[in-house]
């Protein structure tokens, strides 16, 4: 099939084309041109991740202002991500055929239309809706910020871009904490949506004014490419839903968690099984199945997972205390900072040679802060994991720029853009899906662990005890709630426990596998792209520009 170039201002040399089909091209930026490109980037990022941050970290005012059960209120989140995990499964192939400005152009109206409706809707129905579709919007922004942070760095640094773009999003989480008590002071839930809508506005502006170099694009679209969504899309809804709603609703409780657990492993395997047997599928199952990228991907995987200890475990241990956002500021600050500090130590310590390094510190600073935090009693208060939670902010970003980019790299030694595309479709699903299923994980455990604790402390309460026997005569509803509440502490103290013992696991796993590549002579894939990259240098330059 024939290619076409989108309409373009560049005068593009032959190794200024892009890489990949979809992809802007590579031109040589002068520098204030590339400073603009950095900023935009970042703030796409922000926006991506914000909209949805906003109300995740807000769901007990959505909860009172949409008139909400907590259960309810979980599947504004949920909705989201039961989207989001399969959302670029078909934007990848849309960017590649209708070409990247449209594609840019549809995202952010699309975005600003869905912060829109967040002012106009009141039901719970239209609210999961609009989540639902913001989710669509918001991965398409996902990889429009990671190209225009590409295109800030100079061409040997290109990776560098790839690192920062896939970072910046995950700073909105703490900064939606920092944001969000000043914004509701001056109204209510439906301020946050304000706020959204002047992001999507100002990125929407940015980007008109500096739009990203044109794209390749040609007819890529084939009818197995619906079959393949059909069958994954709801697959992956029906597994983040179930494990969303798994620890609020419980397990055993509701027949509908088993049975669409069920499904969503059926419809899961059809389309992995389809995409096998494709001569030109979405998902490459073979080499994705190959041993240096499962490695990659699971190590990764488990981070993310062991990263839920943040968003769980201390800001729930500090919210059973009744602290709000409003008393966790301070804190919220710090990780925000170490977040930020993470991204700049992960770029400017980027080492071709060994990229893998970085990740194994992240999981050894994760189990610090855990063993840290595992020491936390009814008294404590944000104060008290100002260290550990600043550790496992700088540790997040630390590692998932660098996972990203180890993975991509190998890819791209495999077979080129298209198994690159289909790394970044299952990295992206790997953790958005990963950070659902360690949150309720680890919020599974804790009810266990509570109810465990929860025996312990009411069997060795005795009336022959003075202090029992005083609590008693003051309320037997006093006591029991005194009871409660440090059956939850010793409960999140064995999360924390659990986090640090399978971090320090994974710091050793990930030491064993250096050692391995080290005897085995394996020489990193991003040295040996640019050696690949300095032998095709000079057959680019005598190429001839395509008509």
């Amino acid at each position: 099939m024939s290619t076409q170039f989108e309409e373009s201002d560049y005068a593009l040399k032959p190794h200024e084309r892009p890489l990949i089909l979809g992809s802007p091209a590579s031109p040589d930026h002068p520098p204030a041109r590339r400073h603009a490109y950095f900023a935009i980037g970042c703030l796409i990022g922000i926006t991506q991740g914000l909209g949805n941050g906003l109300v995740a970290v807000n769901l007990v005012y959505a909860q009172g202002t949409l008139g909400l059960y907590s259960d309810e209120a979980t599947w504004l989140t949920a909705a989201y991500f039961m989207v989001y995990a399969s959302a670029n499964l078909i934007l990848v192939k849309f960017r590649q055929q209708f070409g990247l400005r449209r594609f840019v152009t549809s995202m952010l109206v699309t975005y600003t239309a869905i912060a829109l409706l967040h002012l106009i809707v009141q039901g719970f129905w239209s609210a999961v809706a609009v989540r639902a579709i913001s989710a669509i919007s918001a991965a398409g922004l996902s990889s429009m910020g990671i190209y225009y942070l590409m295109q800030a760095m100079p061409a040997p640094k290109r990776m560098l871009g790839m690192i920062v773009g896939i970072s910046v999003p995950q700073l909105a989480t703490p900064l939606a904490r920092v944001l969000s008590p000043g914004l509701l002071q001056t109204g209510n839930w439906h301020r946050l949506g304000w706020f959204e809508l002047g992001m999507a506005l100002a990125t929407l502006a940015a980007v008109m004014v500096l739009p990203l170099p044109p794209s390749e694009r040609r007819k890529v679209f084939e009818p197995a490419d619906f079959l393949t969504l059909g069958l994954l899309a709801p697959g992956l809804a029906l597994f983040v839903a179930v494990f969303s709603e798994g620890r609020i609703e419980w397990w055993t409780d509701r027949a509908w968690l088993g049975w669409s657990l069920a499904g969503s492993v059926a419809l899961i395997s059809t389309g992995l099984i389809v995409e096998h047997c494709r001569v030109s599928p979405l998902i490459n199952t073979r080499w994705l199945g190959t041993r240096e990228v499962l490695r990659v991907m699971l190590i990764a995987a488990a981070i993310r997972i062991l990263l839920s200890e943040q968003t769980f475990g201390s800001f729930g241990l500090l919210t059973l205390f009744g602290m709000l956002n409003d008393q966790m500021i301070t804190l919220n600050s710090i990780i925000l900072a170490a977040s930020i500090t993470g991204i700049v130590v992960s770029a400017l310590t980027f080492n071709p040679g060994n990229p893998g390094k970085p990740i194994a510190v992240a999981a050894l600073l994760i189990a610090i802060g855990a063993f840290m935090d595992a020491g936390a009693t009814n008294l404590s208060r944000p104060a008290n994991f100002y260290l550990s939670q600043g550790l496992i902010g700088f540790a997040s970003l630390l590692f998932l720029g660098r996972a990203m980019v180890l993975g991509a790299s190998r890819m791209v030694l495999a077979g080129g853009g298209n198994y690159l595309v289909s790394f970044v479709v299952v990295f992206n699903i790997s953790q958005s899906v990963g950070g659902v299923v360690g949150s309720t994980l680890l919020g599974t455990f804790q009810t266990v662990r509570e109810r465990f604790h929860s025996n312990e402390l009411v069997q060795s309460l005795v009336m022959s005890n003075p202090v029992v026997a005083a609590q008693v005569r003051e309320g037997a509803w006093q006591l029991s709630q005194r009871v409660s509440r440090e059956a939850n502490v010793l409960a999140y103290n064995d999360v924390f426990l659990l986090v640090g013992v399978l971090a320090s696991l994974t710091v050793v796993w990930g030491v064993v596998i250096q050692w391995l590549m080290w005897r085995r002579g394996e020489i990193s894939p991003l040295i040996l792209l640019q050696q690949q990259a300095m032998k095709t240098k000079p057959a680019q330059a005598n190429r001839k520009s395509p008509e």
